[in-house]
């Protein structure tokens, strides 16, 4: 036995310079008289992208026609497979029929058929057929199937057209179509309906959506959603999307009629986009509005309940940071006023590192503008939030500011710093603080690090004690606080020299903050670390709520520990602890991931505090988790507990099934809580999808066949 590679010039009338080759490879290959060629043995013809593999081949020079003997192979250039048993074709491969045939699209879809014919070099009809991307064990039925009489592929357009077309689960007739179009596997993009989605909740009723793609060329696409209930709800939800050169947008919204608000008309707007700008700036903006407080959550959309609408001008390099922005709100929540909170605000931002110097170290140098502006004109303080009802403030500032690094002896490790910073406000519509205010502030730090390392075999230790005396002035001009109401202190500003995340507020007088850090590193990869600290100031000037841990001379203690472990588990505990160790704060988070169950949690508990707009505590644990069992089927949970109110205050539960050819999710949720303008409802979810069609959701793991 032996292989021959042959130049089959004889398939080509053209002349050699204006044609393509075709290559023939095979054991044996002989030549019948003047328009005979025989190939036998492993045949293989390659020809204009298409792969043919067969036992036998027999060319007709007269003809022009391929008589192929199987078991036969035909890969095209898009890596479609034909499986035959025997084909008489035309020597380039487009137009003829095989027998006994069977297609696999992108690996995905398998078509079998009685007859393939192949026309034009672009369509494939195939007749009496049954296609599934399911894995068929045995002789038993598919998950699903469509039988059709006939199937015709357009490969051009990439689309599947069946006629007289009956799909069956589990070998059940389910529902019959006349004729039906779907796109292929390796199709990205086509216009037609998307999966349906059955949607029923308490306050509704039973609902579907049916949404319906439509191409408008190779950049653009429009989605539209029909939902309608059986409680009298209309609704249509939209999407469109279009990509440019350099960025793209994206545009959704919903107009909505029902009986929840009856006679009214609802609805959302939500557009995005982002660019990239010359000079490496980056341009996004987003647009967001809702008709009212209680739409997001009756139609399953968002828990948002303060919307931003903003543009945005950014650069971000190794050494610097400018950033530009226009922001708008509408606040949703029960009891707050749209009136009274800022709903215009502006600013601008350049920061710039430097490195080296007479000084040495490193500086750094920020400008930023602010503005912000409420709707009321009224200079009192009626509503009893702590600021005036209708105060506009605009604020300039600078900042410059340095730091190095000594090594000391004994392995003491050294840092200076220091912060200079000036702001001029102007303030408008306050009884109490309208007119312009000018203030000077001026900081510098001490920090002393000593780290211990202890290396053994099984693990290594680094201990590090660490002391920062920072020192700031006494007095400031009397300003509001409108951007640091919120302090949140944890061991990622232990060491810091301000701790409000704003800039109305400066962290004054003499203060040293003390800290231990304790980490254990084991050879097998997990570590497990602490940090405790305390900050001691010369004077208590009032600066602090109870509920931040700041407040006094004396700080409540910090606490904090993490776990992490290579097989994927991540614990974090935070503790502010006053002397007697009763708890201002808590706060804990689990992240646990693995191959077949994932859990996550937290748990926050938060004392009540007036100067930060909390009137009473806050306690509450959210747990979601999620277990894959039998290779396909995945359960998930999810709870909310409020322990203050007693109450759960939302929970729910999911079952999916996902292989090869099929994905099933099954939802169940209910939100228990109620307001002025929501209800408690319950929400029940369904949605089925045929993998292995252009478009559709990415297959999950095969199932194994059974004996």
């Amino acid at each position: 036995m032996f292989r021959c590679l042959l130049l089959i010039l004889l398939l080509l009338p053209l002349p050699l310079a204006a044609q393509d080759l075709a290559t023939l490879v095979a054991d044996r290959v002989a030549v019948s008289g003047q328009s005979i060629l025989i190939a036998e043995g492993n045949v293989e013809v390659l020809y204009r992208g298409q792969r043919l593999r067969a036992a036998k081949i027999i060319y007709d020079r007269s003809a022009d026609r391929l008589a192929i003997a199987g078991p036969i192979w035909l890969t095209d250039e898009k890596g479609n497979v034909i499986q035959a048993q025997q084909a008489d074709l035309a020597a380039d491969l487009t137009e003829g029929v095989l027998t006994s045939a069977r297609m696999v699209m992108d690996q995905k879809l398998q078509i079998a058929a009685d007859q393939i014919a192949r026309r034009e070099g672009r369509y494939t009809e195939l007749t009496n057929t049954v296609a599934s991307s399911c894995k068929v064990c045995g002789g038993r039925a598919p998950l699903w199937e469509i039988r059709a009489s006939k199937i015709t592929h357009d490969q051009q357009a990439q689309q599947l057209y069946f006629d007289d077309a009956t799909l069956r689960m589990a070998g059940v007739p389910i529902f019959y179509l006349p004729r039906m179009r779907v796109p292929d596997p390796t199709l990205d993009r086509s216009s037609g309906f998307l999966v349906p989605r059955l949607r029923s909740t308490s306050a509704q009723g039973t609902g579907i959506k049916i949404p319906y793609f439509l191409t408008l060329g190779p950049s653009r696409d429009l989605t539209f959603t029909p939902y309608v209930t059986t409680k009298g709800t209309r609704s249509i939800d939209l999407r469109y999307r279009q990509a440019f050169a350099t960025g793209s947008i994206e545009a959704n919204g919903a107009l909505s009629y029902d009986d929840l608000l009856p006679g009214e008309r609802r609805g959302y707007f939500l557009g995005t986009g982002a660019f990239d700008l010359p000079a490496a700036f980056k341009l996004t903006f987003r647009l967001e509005q809702v008709s009212d407080p209680a739409y997001f959550l009756d139609y399953g959309i968002s828990e948002k309940d303060r919307l931003d609408s903003r543009i945005e001008v950014t650069r971000t390099r190794r050494n610097e940071y400018i950033q530009a922005r226009l922001v708008s709100f509408q606040s949703i929540r029960e009891g707050e006023s749209n009136e009274t909170i800022p709903y215009l605000l502006g600013d601008v931002t350049f920061h710039r590192r430097f490195s080296g110097g007479f000084l040495g170290g490193e500086a750094g140098l920020r400008f930023q503008t602010h503005s912000h502006a409420r709707r009321s004109t009224e200079i009192f303080d009626l509503d009893g939030d702590g600021h005036a009802d209708g105060r506009d403030l605009s604020r300039v500032s600078t900042r410059l500011d340095w730091q190095r690094n000594w090594v000391l002896p004994a392995g003491i490790l050294g840092t200076t710093m220091g912060e200079l910073s000036a702001d001029v406000y102007d303030i408008q519509q306050d009884a109490v603080y309208a007119g312009r205010t000018t203030r000077f502030d001026a900081a510098g730090a001490v920090e002393l690090r000593w780290p211990w390392v202890a290396a053994g075999e099984k693990a290594s230790y680094v201990v590090e004690p660490i002391l920062q005396l920072v020192v700031n002035s006494r007095t400031q001009p009397d300003l509001p606080n409108e951007d640091s109401a919120l302090v949140e202190w944890d061991e990622g500003n232990l060491f810091s020299m301000h701790r409000f995340a704003g800039s109305d507020a400066r962290e004054r007088g003499i203060r040293a903050n003390l800290g231990l850090s304790w980490t254990r590193y084991d050879a097998t990869g997990w570590s497990l670390g602490g940090t405790v600290g305390r900050v001691f100031r010369a004077d208590d000037l009032g600066q602090f709520g109870a509920s931040s841990g700041l407040d006094g001379r004396a700080s409540d203690w910090l606490m904090a520990w993490q776990i992490a472990t290579p097989e994927g588990l991540t614990f974090t505990n935070r503790y502010i602890l006053s002397d007697d160790f009763e708890p201002t704060k808590a706060e804990a988070r689990l992240d646990l991931s693995r191959d077949r169950y994932g859990l996550s949690g937290s748990y926050v508990l938060v004392k009540a505090d007036p100067l930060e707009g909390r009137l009473i505590d806050t306690s509450e644990l959210y747990l979601d988790g999620s277990y894959t069992f039998a290779g396909n089927w995945t359960a998930k949970a999810s709870a909310r507990h409020d322990f203050i109110a007693d109450r759960a205050t939302t929970a729910g539960v999911g079952l999916e099934f996902r292989n090869e050819c099929l994905s099933v999710d099954l939802s169940l949720s209910r939100r228990f809580t109620s307001s002025t303008s929501v209800q408690p409802t319950t929400d029940f979810g369904l949605q089925v999808d045929l993998l292995g069609f252009g478009g559709g959701q990415a297959a999950g793991p095969a199932r194994t066949c059974r004996r």
